[in-house]
């Protein structure tokens, strides 16, 4: 009786080892768990660089691989024709640096400009302060398309179209791509910084300029890094602002893409190599690689700003 009793316990014991191992004692711990976890992110993953593989692949390689139906994925050489043609097709540098100056500036702007307002927001009370926060909301749920046509015949009247200073100057007054997200990440994180310490400052005889610039600033580096970072991400990808009111007299590489087939026709008519998928793919890789450097050099902070703001993006 006593034998049965202890191999019963035995057995429980084993069962319950062999649980823990494959379950866990939570969630996250079991092997099983843990099993389905990495194989769903390898899925997902799998499905966000796919794409981005494939281009990889298809841009290295000649004329003669891509029509030959038994080279997939590895070319049988490395070829660099296609971005040779790509580069001189988009003048890449000198549309490059178009590209930067209305993304990187607007971006500057916006993120510096919507942080005021936030903090104003956040910190004093004004009269109509209800009232104008409603403004700025709505100026984010009312659609661009339906306000862009007074725009451009502003624009048009002080002589801003293909310039720059079309997509410049609407950042440096709180108007650019998305701001109200912006104003309201500010306002969110400016409201979490304790009375206390902004009060303890002003009895030390901190001014409201001191307290935003050597305090507020400081503490919110999380919002001031992602807003900025998709500030840049959103003015990059942007087409249709920047064709509408850039044209083609300033074209950024978003531009240059949309015109990359006539383009090409016209400065290769002659030439026998046609145009073909490795030249396509190869030019959009070239517009894609500048934000990956800046993912990738700013990786740690992007992922911490997005965790303290709670922003998800588009």
């Amino acid at each position: 009786m006593f034998e049965k009793l202890k191999s019963n316990l035995k057995k429980k014991r084993v069962n319950l080892k062999i649980k823990t191992l494959l379950f866990g004692n939570n969630v996250r711990e079991g092997v099983v768990i843990k099993i389905i976890i990495y194989l769903l992110l390898s899925a997902i993953g799998f499905i966000y660089l796919y794409p981005v593989l494939y281009m990889l692949s298809n841009s290295f390689k000649s004329p003669s691989d891509i029509v030959n139906p038994m080279v997939n994925w590895i070319p049988t050489a490395l070829y660099f024709g296609n971005y040779q043609r790509a580069f001189r097709v988009l003048n890449y540098f000198s549309t490059l640096g178009k590209s930067l100056l209305v993304t990187l500036v607007p971006a500057f702007f916006q993120t510096a400009v919507t942080s005021v307002i936030g903090y104003g927001f956040a910190r004093f009370n004004f009269k109509f302060k209800k009232p104008l926060f409603v403004i700025v909301l709505l100026t984010f749920i009312i659609p661009p398309q339906a306000y862009l046509i007074p725009r451009y015949v502003m624009f048009f009247e002080l002589n801003l179209l293909e310039k720059p200073w079309a997509i410049i100057l609407p950042a440096l007054f709180g108007q650019g791509l998305n701001s109200a997200i912006f104003i309201l990440i500010f306002y969110q994180f400016f409201r979490m910084i304790p009375r206390s310490l902004t009060e303890a400052a002003e009895i030390d005889g901190a001014g409201p300029y001191y307290i935003f610039f050597r305090m507020a600033v400081p503490l919110s580096a999380p919002a001031y890094i992602t807003s900025f970072l998709f500030s840049l991400v959103w003015y990059w990808n942007e087409t249709y602002i920047s064709s509408l009111f850039l044209g083609t007299r300033f074209p950024n590489l978003q531009i240059a893409l949309a015109n990359f087939v006539s383009q090409y026709q016209q400065m290769y008519q002659s030439d026998a190599v046609k145009l073909n998928e490795g030249i396509r793919l190869s030019a959009t890789l070239l517009i894609i690689l500048p934000m990956l450097f800046v993912y990738f050099a700013l990786q740690r902070w992007f992922v911490e700003g997005i965790e303290r703001t709670g922003i998800t993006g588009e």
